[in-house]
């Protein structure tokens, strides 16, 4: 089984001081939410133990080209821990999906699947957030749900997941649903919307509908 949570991408990543408490008060709170139904977490029991989940936040100016869609994301290794403070989010400043490059500031790396939140920023300007958690009840349903399912063949947190994502935007119902499974990496479901409620009642709706 591929080991969870390893970064894949190049990384020009600049030490500096935490994000503003303000910059991610909403996007906190629904990571507790999610934390608290264990699709964000840990589990000694899957994934060799390792945290899994990730949630990020479009920063403004949001007419920025793609590439340039700045954006919050917890840190990478930070899914395990039970309440995150303002040092475990990072901010990616830009991200190249052809050079899998992924350039960031903060106090903390940024999450492994950063290239694959770029992705869905960049197929959609109206998406302000995006959830990224495990579950297995969603993932082994998606079909029988109607989720868009990624090729099982590519693995997170590539170049070829980044493209992934723009063939489900080109074609399949994804971008109106604003959730798909990843058929590649073992319980990913990832949600999104113009705000924390949207993308995180679809994720919970579709929790409710696998159980």
């Amino acid at each position: 089984m591929e080991q969870e949570g390893v970064i894949k991408f190049q990384l020009r990543f600049f030490p500096y001081p935490a994000v503003h408490q303000k910059n991610i008060e909403c996007l906190d709170k629904w990571r507790d939410i999610l934390y608290t139904y264990k699709i964000i977490g840990q589990d000694p029991l899957r994934y060799d133990g390792a945290g899994f989940g990730n949630v990020s936040k479009r920063c403004p100016p949001f007419f920025q080209p793609c590439g340039k869609r700045s954006f919050f994301i917890t840190g990478t290794q930070t899914g395990l821990k039970r309440q995150l403070t303002t040092h475990d989010y990072t901010t990616v400043l830009e991200y190249n999906i052809k050079e899998n490059l992924i350039v960031a500031e903060g106090p903390v790396k940024p999450s492994s699947e950063s290239l694959t939140h770029g992705a869905i920023y960049d197929a959609d300007t109206n998406i302000r957030y995006v959830f990224h958690t495990h579950s297995p009840e969603i993932w082994k349903n998606a079909k029988a749900l109607g989720i868009p399912v990624t090729n099982p063949d590519i693995p997170y947190g590539t170049v070829a997941m980044a493209n992934e994502v723009k063939r489900l935007f080109n074609r399949t119902d994804v971008a109106k649903l604003k959730i798909f499974s990843m058929g590649g990496h073992e319980d990913g479901i990832i949600s999104f919307g113009r705000s924390t409620r949207e993308a995180g009642d679809i994720m919970l709706h579709y929790y409710n509908l696998s159980r």
